[in-house]
């Protein structure tokens, strides 16, 4: 299949007058987006970065990789999770339309066209692009650095409980549990009777021993409301000074803090010092000269291993103490110094006001991305593809933060609710100012 391309799907002017057809004006928001995006050269960086996936000649030309990425970004800023429903959604919108470039009677691409790319895109390739997306928020003078919050937020998978199997013999639950109440001396045919013994048991649900079928890399994980669902679990480190997302991670849902934080923090500092040299707009951030200094997290990434893993880093930690008893240092020596200092920076001032700002700066992402943004519960299988989304959702809500700084709205929504609020104000203006008026215009026929 060869490429299409940008350049590919420009179309001539039709040859009639243009009061004899509809013309719809576009959104304004996603005008301002087309806009940053072409400044920066969007669709030629993806051209010769997607080219390698592409035969040179042969085959129709596919749906051009610009275009393939800013239907994801319509995912995040309308709040649609499926590919399914972004397909939908942008057949029924003339500004959408508009937004990719295509005419009232062209065939917008569907769910199976969107997904096929992004089974054909690799995990790198999307890295790529959100690296190019944080490249143009450091261009803008709205990255720093130097302090960078960890946290991390579980996503429901595409699989369901019911379906898991054991991984050694593939037996079902409902088999193994019929088993069980076979050995136990009881009916195992009986539904009732296996269902009242599962719910008296203890469970021991864990993710060495069982799988789904469908989705063998998602993991068993007790969500935050307390139910149990297979899940992935995503984990990104913010700026705290501007509340860019620096990197994100993905992993299985049941992967501890501790571990998944060393392959995190890595790519946080290597994501800063790439953009060190980054031009920088004037009067604005720029990035720290030597990189991540500081690490801020919450208990949940306590250990006194960790801690001093991040000191050999030369990384200092603002990481929440939880209540411990007291603990013995025998030939740990390295980790009592660490987690002594940490206790020390985090109970000074600078140490409690940073605390508090990665509540508002990692939260906040969060609620954009997953809630708003309605990617809570996936759509896709399988890691890689998980990565790719979660990746596209944090490239589109660092646009929001470009967007936000030009028309003081991330989203279309919030551009539609200020234009509001600005109405409701300056009306508001209008009625107070009128009895002032009013008694120099009263001779007056018509009042206003």
């Amino acid at each position: 299949m060869a490429m299409g391309t940008k350049q590919g799907r420009q179309k001539q002017e039709e040859l009639f007058y243009a009061s004899e057809r509809t013309e719809t004006a576009g959104h304004p928001f996603y005008e301002q987006l087309n806009s940053v995006l072409n400044n920066a050269g969007f669709d030629a960086f993806c051209e010769e970065r997607c080219g390698g996936f592409y035969h040179s000649k042969l085959g129709r030309p596919s749906l051009a990789p610009g275009v393939y990425f800013r239907l994801l970004l319509i995912g995040f800023f309308e709040g649609i999770a499926s590919e399914r429903g972004i397909g939908w959604r942008v057949a029924d919108s003339f500004s959408l339309r508009r937004f990719l470039n295509y005419g009232f009677r062209e065939a917008t691409p569907d769910h199976v066209t969107i997904s096929r790319t992004r089974r054909l895109l690799d995990e790198a390739t999307h890295q790529a692009v959100f690296t190019f997306v944080l490249t143009e928020v450091a261009r803008r003078g709205m990255l720093k650095g130097k302090t960078i919050g960890i946290d991390a937020t579980t996503l429901e998978a595409n699989a369901a409980m019911r379906s898991i199997v054991r991984r050694d013999t593939g037996e079902s639950y409902r088999e193994y549990l019929r088993s069980l109440a076979t050995e136990a001396g009881l009916d195992g045919a009986d539904d009732t009777v296996v269902r009242r013994m599962d719910r008296k048991r203890k469970k021991k649900t864990s993710n060495e021993e069982w799988m789904n079928p469908h989705d063998r890399e998602a993991e068993v994980t007790k969500m935050k409301n307390g139910a149990t669902h297979l899940a992935y679990k995503a984990e990104q480190a913010v700026d705290l000074d501007t509340g860019a997302i620096v990197a994100i991670t993905t992993q299985g849902g049941a992967v501890g803090d501790t571990t998944s934080v060393q392959e995190t923090l890595p790519a946080a500092g290597l994501a800063v010092a790439e953009q060190i040299a980054t031009p920088t707009a004037k009067g604005q951030y720029k990035v720290h000269e030597q990189g991540l200094c500081e690490v801020v997290t919450d208990k949940g990434y306590h250990s006194g291993a960790g801690l001093a893993g991040m000191r050999e880093m030369g990384v200092r930690t603002y990481v929440s103490v939880p209540q411990q008893p007291r603990r013995k240092w025998e030939g740990k020596a390295e980790q009592q110094a660490a987690v002594y200092a940490n206790k020390q920076r985090v109970e000074g001032k600078r140490g409690k006001g940073l605390l508090r700002r990665r509540g508002e700066f990692l939260e906040r992402p969060f609620a954009h991305q997953y809630e708003t943004g309605a990617l809570r519960r996936l759509h896709v299988r399988g890691r890689g593809n998980v990565a790719k989304r979660v990746l596209l959702q944090a490239a589109a809500f660092n646009l929001a933060l470009i967007l936000r700084s030009i028309t003081k709205a991330g989203t279309p929504k919030g551009l539609a609710d200020l234009k509001t609020k600005l109405c409701c104000a300056l009306l508001r203006v209008l009625a107070a100012l009128s009895p002032l008026y009013a008694p120099t215009m009263s001779h007056r026929r018509f009042p206003w």
